[in-house]
């Protein structure tokens, strides 16, 4: 059975003892969902397997998000000796996610009683520390509590990525779990058309203000950008729209592919999508949490951006027009037409939380506006590179979490996807990988002029500006 999520917890209010127990239920709720996502493994074994070549073994990610609320309240002051300092240096790096063809790994890991012995003190310490800690509110980035909701929505960011680990893992190791239960309802796919959508001015970013809600680096600072007029798909990309792509030879044609996805078909002798399984009869079924379906036509395909601009290419010379993924800009337009524009998405209007399903379900169930599923099923790439708003700040307690990504190799992903919870699910969170990666990722196609050269070289010219007074 699905378990109700909670809503991110707000940082202001008057009520400060309130304020402790929400955060404190919050907290636990976190943790408990991130171990539990982990039961899905049939034996303590597979914690020391790796599903994906290039990333950690799992045992990896079960110890990072605890070792995360160690380190960042030790940078915050707040706590002044150490849980386990070698855990606290071994678990806290990952696999560089810039590499692609990399392999891991080659380090010693602990016995998994002793990572979940450690879980268990950090889970007492940050539960001592939020009914013990100074608290007044509204909550501000230098109090030392702020340190406790950056490490519960870093747990909730590895909840979604863990999950997708999860789904890379054999089927051999990994076993159904009561509270992931997946979408039963499937079906044909459905016609994709067309939506006009009319110039206007969206304006994006926290600004001054923090909205009373937590928010990462990138989401601080002001942009307000004028939108051409475009058309875009009704739905996101279906697997049955895909489909075509993939029965015409699409991932063998190399022109539907530019030099970056080329590399990619090349390192990963990649045919069809990620989770599309190949069958000896020439079908394909559809990889989940924990098992094999039938192809649910009528559901989100799910790519990396290089599949999904790929896809583009084709259906442009298929259709005579000429089809790409859609802006940030485009995307919040969308939100603003579809009333979606509340800084926390409703998760009773669209498949986001695990509100309805741990999976993804019908691309025509949640309408939003003239579109369905502008927020929720699966993330959305964008063919905007990862940038600063202007007025742009690093946290000191995790001056790294965005400044990697302003290289020109990240894309955002917008809107969230079935597990995206917390921070993942409001309006002006802001999420980007490498083009290759995999994600519950999906996309919908845009057609109209996008970004202009004016717009787009002062967003480079901000990234390199941070880059410099970051660097020097």
């Amino acid at each position: 059975m699905l378990q109700k999520q909670m809503r991110s917890v707000r940082l202001d209010g008057t009520d400060v003892e309130g304020k402790r127990s929400e955060l404190r239920a919050y907290f636990h709720q976190s943790f408990d969902l991130f171990e539990s996502l982990f039961e899905l493994f049939k034996n303590d074994n597979v914690y020391y397997l790796q599903s994906e070549p290039t990333r950690h073994p799992m045992i990896f990610y079960y110890g990072h998000t605890a070792i995360f609320y160690i380190n960042k309240l030790v940078a915050s002051g707040a706590l002044k000796e150490r849980v386990n300092p070698h855990f606290e240096q071994l678990f806290a790096v990952g696999v560089d996610e810039m590499t692609w063809d990399a392999s891991s790994d080659s380090l010693t890991w602990p016995a998994l009683d002793d990572v979940r012995a450690y879980r268990q003190k950090v889970r007492q310490l940050v539960d001592e520390m939020i009914m013990t800690l100074p608290m007044t509110l509204p909550i501000i980035q230098s109090d030392p509590l702020w340190a406790i909701w950056m490490g519960i929505e870093h747990e909730r960011i590895h909840i979604e990525t863990s999950s997708v680990l999860h789904r890379q893992m054999p089927l051999e190791f990994v076993a159904s779990h009561a509270d992931f239960p997946i979408c039963p309802v499937q079906g044909d796919a459905l016609e994709n058309t067309l939506i006009d959508f009319p110039a206007s001015v969206v304006s994006m970013g926290k600004g001054a203000e923090n909205l009373g809600l937590y928010g990462w680096d990138n989401e601080y600072g002001e942009q307000t950008i004028r939108v051409e007029e475009f058309q875009t798909s009704k739905y996101l990309v279906s697997n049955g729209e895909f489909m075509d792509f993939v029965a015409a030879n699409g991932y063998g044609i190399s022109r539907w592919w530019d030099e970056e996805g080329l590399r990619y078909l090349e390192i990963r002798k990649a045919t069809c999508p990620p989770f599309w399984v190949l069958q000896e009869d020439g079908c394909y079924k559809l990889r989940t949490l924990s098992q094999e379906i039938e192809m649910p036509y009528n559901w989100p395909v799910e790519v990396n951006a290089l599949e999904a601009e790929a896809f583009c290419r084709w259906k442009s010379a298929q259709d005579g027009q000429t089809y790409r993924l859609p802006t940030e800009a485009e995307w919040r337009a969308m939100v603003n037409a579809g009333g979606m524009n509340e800084a926390i998405f409703d998760d009773q209007r669209a498949n986001i939380n695990l509100a309805h399903a741990a999976s993804s379900v019908p691309v025509d169930t949640f309408a939003h506006g003239d579109l369905y599923d502008v927020v929720g099923n699966v993330w959305q790439w964008t063919q905007t590179q990862m940038d600063a708003y202007d007025g742009f700040f690093t946290h000191p307690w995790y001056d790294d979490f965005s400044l990697p990504t302003f290289d020109g190799k990240h894309n955002l992903i917008k809107g969230g996807s079935w597990i995206s919870t917390g921070n993942e699910i409001m309006r002006e969170s802001r999420y980007a990988f490498r083009r290759h990666f995999i994600q519950h990722a999906g996309f919908r196609y845009v057609i109209g002029e996008g970004e202009n050269e004016t717009e787009k070289y002062a967003r480079i010219e901000r990234m390199f500006d941070t880059w410099k007074k970051r660097y020097g």
